[in-house]
């Protein structure tokens, strides 16, 4: 047995087989059921010809396929790779050949995008899809039914290959510019990095036998909000599985806020994790008129950090709930807790994750500097050898993943994050990173989301301009949020000019979309 994630969760469903292990929809699978059926894709994957290595993508909304065919790609040396399923065909075109694809998983309604973007995509061979209700029937769409695939290949664990520490776990992340880039990890470093180490919460554990004496007692029930497609599910769904606990996933096409309480309920789930203010905010205003599920300990963000309001609102309406602000990046996987204060977030490091120079020194306190991990980080980004050169960096004989953050030392070890310099918005010779400011005027009770960028000034170069979606039946003014701002920020960062609209534009992963946000600034003014 080896630090691979395969093997991991092999010896987690040998030590408990008939525990609930996925919750999707009306599909309940055991650890037993899931490790069969994953074994079933493993080796669908293998007798179609599919080397370790190559890679297969997952293309679907939430269901307990995405887990089945993720564990098979695993357990077949292969590489599941998430694809968007709000991407339109362009860009599923540049996913599907920047990832070389060689097989895909995808439910039928994606049907004619697929069909669009093969004839540009000739290493993708082989195509599984899903029976997703729709009824969907794609003409010239040569595909096998995943069930059928799976009733015609082996159950047991017979006949696959020995497994590696080093076999390839790869996250697509679009971040918030520019095509999506594939972070390739090593399982061993991703299984440290994000997903528990064995030993949630505390130190990762040190021989691979040991994940299964760390496994609850009674186990707990975690309920993956996030869509599969996006890090934050993946990694709290094996956060869960390691943990030998139950994941609920949100199976459901559409954000319904009561649908997910009455699952919560329904389910006794303990732990929530999302993905901050988009997916918080709807869930903390439905408790207005319903009490917080007694069994629920725990609201874990992370991608995206919650606003001092929506933790504020939360505390007041489930008083019981712990908030855990998590701090991590596709390039970095888990670095620390956050506090989000007045002035923007702040977070208590992990012993890998600190601020250094561009030199790679330790940055003294108070000075600004780059967020940096050492210790498990990724191996590159794949096919993007300038990327990986910039992003993670050996310096004084330590590599570094550097996802491009910058950030502050605090005098009591505390880490104040900045921003991220590509949307660092440079006034007049001063440098604002949106994400300050962002944090100020959505601790605003009118504000109900806002992203911040900078737009062309004649005078200063760029002028700081805030998106701002008020919450319902309020009104907001720029006079009233610059006085707001004004107490926590220098005058320098304070918005000069807001533009007002229904809806805050945000990625499927629930980060803010500076390219649209800046396109709407730019035409508004």
């Amino acid at each position: 047995m080896e630090f691979n994630l395969a093997d991991l969760f092999e010896a987690v469903a040998d030590a408990v087989p008939d525990r609930t292990a996925l919750i999707a929809g009306d599909r309940r699978l055991t650890y037993r059921e899931l490790d069969e059926r994953a074994n079933r894709v493993a080796h669908y994957l293998r007798d179609v010809g599919v080397l370790p290595g190559q890679h297969v993508g997952i293309y679907a909304f939430n269901r307990a396929e995405w887990v089945e065919s993720m564990l098979g790609c695993f357990k077949a040396r292969a590489v599941p790779i998430n694809v968007n399923y709000r991407y339109v065909v362009e860009e599923l075109r540049y996913l599907f050949d920047n990832a070389d694809l060689v097989a895909l998983i995808f439910e039928a309604e994606f049907g004619p995008h697929v069909v669009s973007v093969l004839p540009g995509v000739p290493k993708l061979r082989h195509l599984v899809q899903l029976d997703d209700g729709t009824n969907t029937v794609t003409a010239g769409l040569d595909a096998v039914d995943y069930e059928d695939a799976l009733a015609a290949a082996e159950p047991t664990r017979d006949g696959l290959l020995p497994r590696s520490p080093d076999d390839l776990y790869v996250l697509y992340t679009g971040g918030t510019t520019g095509m999506p880039k594939g972070v390739m990890w090593r399982a061993e470093d991703i299984f440290f990095a994000a997903m528990g180490g064995g030993n949630y919460g505390g130190p990762g554990i040190e021989h691979p036998a040991d994940l299964t004496k760390n496994l609850s007692g009674t186990p707990g029930i975690s309920f993956a909000l996030a869509p599969l497609m996006h890090g934050n599910a993946q990694w709290s769904t094996f956060v869960a599985l390691f943990g030998g606990n139950s994941v609920t996933l949100n199976a459901s096409r559409r954000f319904d806020a009561d649908e997910i309480w009455d699952l919560v309920e329904r389910e006794g789930v303990n732990v929530i994790s999302l993905v901050g203010d988009a997916m918080a905010r709807p869930l903390v205003d439905a408790l207005a008129h319903r009490t917080a599920p007694s069994t629920l300990f725990a609201l874990v963000s992370g991608g995206a950090i919650l606003s001092p309001a929506i933790k504020q609102e939360l505390n007041e309406r489930a008083p019981n709930v712990a908030i855990i602000d998590a701090f991590g990046a596709s390039e970095t996987g888990a670095n620390g807790a956050v506090d989000v204060t007045d002035k923007g977030p702040r977070f208590h490091m992990n012993e890998w994750t600190t601020v250094i120079t561009e030199e790679g020194d330790i940055a003294p306190a108070g000075e600004i500097g780059l967020l940096a991990r050492r210790g498990h980080v990724p191996v590159g980004y794949y096919k993007d050898a300038e990327k990986t050169a910039a992003t993670f960096t050996e310096m004084h004989g330590v590599r570094w993943a550097i996802p491009g953050d910058r950030a502050v030392i605090e005098h009591d070890g505390t880490i104040t994050v900045l921003g991220r310099g590509s949307q660092c918005i440079n006034t007049g010779g001063e440098k604002v990173f949106p994400e300050e400011v962002e944090a100020v005027l959505k601790s605003h009770p009118d504000v109900f989301d806002a992203v911040v960028v900078g737009v062309p000034d004649e005078r200063w170069g760029e002028s700081v301009a805030a998106v701002i979606a008020p919450r319902a039946g309020r009104t907001v003014s720029l006079e009233l949020l610059t006085e707001h701002c004004r107490t926590a920020l220098a005058g320098y960062k304070l918005p000069r000019r807001i533009v007002v609209v229904d809806t805050v534009e945000r990625t499927p992963a629930g980060k803010p979309n500076y390219r649209w946000a800046k396109a709407t600034a730019v035409a508004a003014s």
